[in-house]
């Protein structure tokens, strides 16, 4: 039953990873599982404290890091608070439209539509659109490395220590 318990956990590590290209797979939840999995079903004594606590602080950076970043970057390249409000809200639609793509474009061209009728200056929305568009990289990659290492760390503590 053990080995049955062992690919649910690696089942949801790797469902977690495929949240990076499909947004709509709550990826943070599916890491959560696999722990919970181990921590219930296979060894309830391995797993410290200080590994739950990390994984909970690193859960909700990964939880607002889409939001700080569209926020950031449209702010830096130029972006008004109309177009980082605008970027925020086109992560959340865009989760729902046309995954894994939405997530990219409808927050690029909600922040353009709005920097053109802020501005009228077709060079300054497109900057602050384009900030968009490194907020879900840097988004992307800041996940991805956030979920290897509470992967490495749930292994070093649930195998090794």
């Amino acid at each position: 039953m053990e080995i049955i318990w062992w690919l649910v956990v690696v089942a949801s590590f790797i469902i977690g990873f495929a949240g990076l290209v499909f947004p709509v797979v709550p990826s943070v939840l599916m890491f959560w599982i696999g722990f919970l999995v181990y921590h219930f079903l296979i060894n309830s004594e391995t797993l410290s404290w200080m590994f739950w606590l990390v994984v909970f602080v690193l859960t909700v950076l990964v939880l607002f890091s889409d939001f700080i970043a569209n926020s950031y970057f449209v702010k830096k390249y130029g972006g008004t608070k109309r177009g980082e409000y605008a970027a925020i809200v086109g992560v959340v639609v865009g989760m729902f439209l046309y995954p894994p793509f939405g997530i990219i474009f409808v927050p690029f061209v909600l922040v353009l539509v709005v920097e053109l009728i802020n501005s009228r200056d077709l060079n300054q929305a497109f900057k602050a659109s384009v900030g968009s568009l490194l907020a879900f990289v840097s988004s992307a990659v800041f996940n991805a490395v956030v979920y290897v290492l509470m992967v490495i760390w749930f292994l070093l503590d649930a195998l090794v220590f």
